[in-house]
Formats: structure tokens, C-alpha cells, sequence
């Protein structure tokens, strides 16, 4: 694991907050805010990673440690938003060192997370053909890692057999679905404003097409 990514895990662990989010939880989490349908702002979605303030104890004592976590933070986001957008989503994921099996369902419970802050608009874009079908796939993944999924043992098993390339693709899919309607929203927000933007150069959307065809 990259010492970046090691710092990361260690605060994250450090966080005064009853259950802190492991590394590949907040992956996961960042994942879903990027591709949710709709926008979040970041003191809203940062305060579930940090908590609040418990009896009279801040999540940090020195401002310059809140700084480094934010950007410590939206620097991942960034990376991820920048694989997603080329097609290569790379999830941070736990493996049990008894037998190396893959714990993905750490990763799909911080996505749970960031779907729990606006319900209603993942419900919302399911109605789009290009949305329904791999959310539903990723629902399916969702309620196997809360053992509350309704597939028979057999079915739960061929799920699991393939549940990082099924999450790693539904994740894909629905990246490219909030694209094709031009609601993925750049990450750089001010850069890109500030920055005129030909009719033939690629859209910043990060859907692949010219942005005469796209968000403009």
C-alpha cells in the first residue's frame, strides 16, 4: 500500500468516532458520491467521515491536521474520478490474510453510505434504461453483504464468486449512465471554469464525447 494511503488508513483510525471508516470503506464511500445522481456538498458528506464533535472532543486538534485530512481525502476522490472517467475503476479492498480471500463487502458498505444521503435521487434515476440495470446489480450486491439478500445460497455464491469485477463494472456502468445525461460534474470545478472550453475538445464530464455533442 502506498505510504499516502497508509497515512490515510492511520487517521482514519485515529478519528474519535465510536466505528472510524477503514481505508476501503471510504473508498467505496467516495465512489457513491461520485457517481450519485445528484450533487452533495463536501461539509455535508466529509461530516459522516470525521463525525461531529463527541462530549466536548473535536475530531482534530490541530487546524493543520483538518487540512491534511480534506485534502488527503479529495485527492482520492480525484483519483478515482479521474479512473472512472478513463474506464479503469481501481477499488481499494481489503484481503483476510488467513486465505486471501477478498473483502469487498467492506467496500460496499461505505457505497451503501454515500446511496443513504440521497435515497430519493438513486431511486429517482433508476427509471433511466442505462441506470436501471446495473444499480439493480449493485443492489444485489448491497443486500448480499448485509445477509439480507433473498438469492437462494446458490445464486449468493455465484455472486460472491464475482462480486469485484460485478462491483467493479455496475460502478462503471452507472459512471457512464450520469455521463450520457450530463450530470457528471467535473471534480476541479473552479479549474475547469476557469478554463474556456473548445466545441471540439473532449467534455469535462469525462463521458468521451466532444463537448458540442455533450454538456454544452
Amino acid at each position: 500500500m502506498p505510504s499516502r494511503f497508509r497515512r490515510l488508513d492511520g487517521a482514519l483510525a485515529d478519528l474519535p468516532v465510536e466505528e472510524p471508516m477503514l481505508l476501503t470503506e471510504l473508498d467505496g464511500f467516495l465512489t457513491g458520491l461520485i457517481v450519485c445522481p445528484e450533487p452533495i456538498p463536501i461539509d455535508e458528506w466529509m461530516t459522516v467521515i470525521w463525525g461531529v464533535e463527541v462530549d466536548g472532543v473535536p475530531p482534530f486538534d490541530d487546524p493543520l491536521d483538518v487540512q491534511w485530512f480534506v485534502k488527503a481525502v479529495e485527492a482520492r476522490r480525484d483519483e478515482i474520478a479521474r479512473d472512472l472517467s478513463r474506464g479503469k475503476l481501481h477499488p481499494i479492498l481489503d484481503v483476510d490474510e488467513r486465505d486471501g480471500e477478498v473483502l469487498w463487502e467492506y467496500w460496499i458498505d461505505g457505497f451503501s453510505d454515500a446511496v443513504a444521503l440521497r435515497p430519493d435521487a438513486w431511486d429517482a434515476a433508476a427509471a433511466d434504461a442505462g441506470w436501471s440495470n446495473p444499480w439493480h446489480r449493485l443492489l444485489a450486491l448491497i443486500a448480499i453483504a448485509r445477509d439480507e439478500s433473498e438469492l437462494d445460497s446458490v445464486e449468493v455464491n455465484a455472486f460472491q464468486d464475482r462480486a469485484v469485477a460485478e462491483l467493479t463494472d455496475t460502478v462503471q456502468r452507472l459512471y457512464a449512465a450520469r455521463a450520457r445525461v450530463g450530470e457528471a460534474k467535473p471534480i476541479a470545478v473552479d479549474a475547469v471554469a476557469a478554463t474556456k472550453i473548445g466545441r471540439n475538445d473532449p467534455c469535462p464530464c469525462g463521458s468521451g464525447k466532444k463537448h458540442k455533442h455533450c454538456c454544452a
